[in-house]
């Protein structure tokens, strides 16, 4: 067994235990830090394959940006964690059926063999002024265009619900009239009042 196959299985390990952990730790918290432990053992995973964009993609985006921002929300918020175990099993078997789905599906692309698919070619290796980087985006931007400006259109519209959703009228809300602000005048805002002077005797 060579050191590559001992990082692969090492840190497959790691990723396969992180990610129980976040689903079954009852700490937010812990939660979000050890998906930030899976993405960046995945991100392992990526350099080991020789994705080097990828990885750093996955480091930079995700647990650079996103996963800070959930710990910081997360930790900024006060969790009613009793709350939420209220409908955990409840809703347990709609779960176990869904990961009893995406547990077939995966084994299909794994022994796609065994149900008649062609295995996929094994790429030629390039020379030493290839970059994997350049070949991702020249696929990216022809042959997959119309699936990468739909996802980003997936990602403005799910933007654009989650401000509408933050924004919606409640009674318990306090926010400002835009238009109102702009039609203020100071005769509405500021009164002045004449007095006479008075002078102690």
């Amino acid at each position: 067994m060579i050191f590559q196959d001992i990082l692969f299985y090492s840190f497959s390990a790691i990723l396969i235990v992180s990610a129980l952990g976040v689903i079954t730790v009852r700490n937010p918290v812990n939660s979000a830090l050890l998906l930030v432990l899976s993405f960046v053992t995945c991100a392992g995973l990526w350099l080991l394959l020789e994705a080097e964009f990828l990885a750093i993609t996955l480091v930079l985006v995700y647990v650079g940006a996103v996963m800070v921002l959930f710990l910081f929300v997360v930790m900024m918020l006060d969790i009613n964690l009793d709350r939420l175990r209220e409908g955990f099993w409840k809703w347990f078997p709609f779960g176990a059926m869904i990961a009893l789905v995406i547990v077939v599906e995966i084994s299909m692309v794994l022994m796609g063999k065994y149900f008649g698919y062609e295995e996929m070619p094994i790429p030629e290796p390039k020379g030493a002024d290839y970059s994997n980087t350049k070949e991702l985006g020249r696929l990216i931007y022809t042959e997959y265009v119309y699936a990468f400006e739909l996802a980003a259109v997936l990602l403005l519209v799910a933007m654009i619900a989650a401000i509408a959703l933050t924004l919606r009228h409640r009674e318990d809300k306090k926010s400002t009239n835009p238009f109102k602000q702009v039609k203020v005048k100071k005769e509405d805002r500021i009164r002045i009042v004449t007095m006479s002077a008075e002078k102690k005797e």
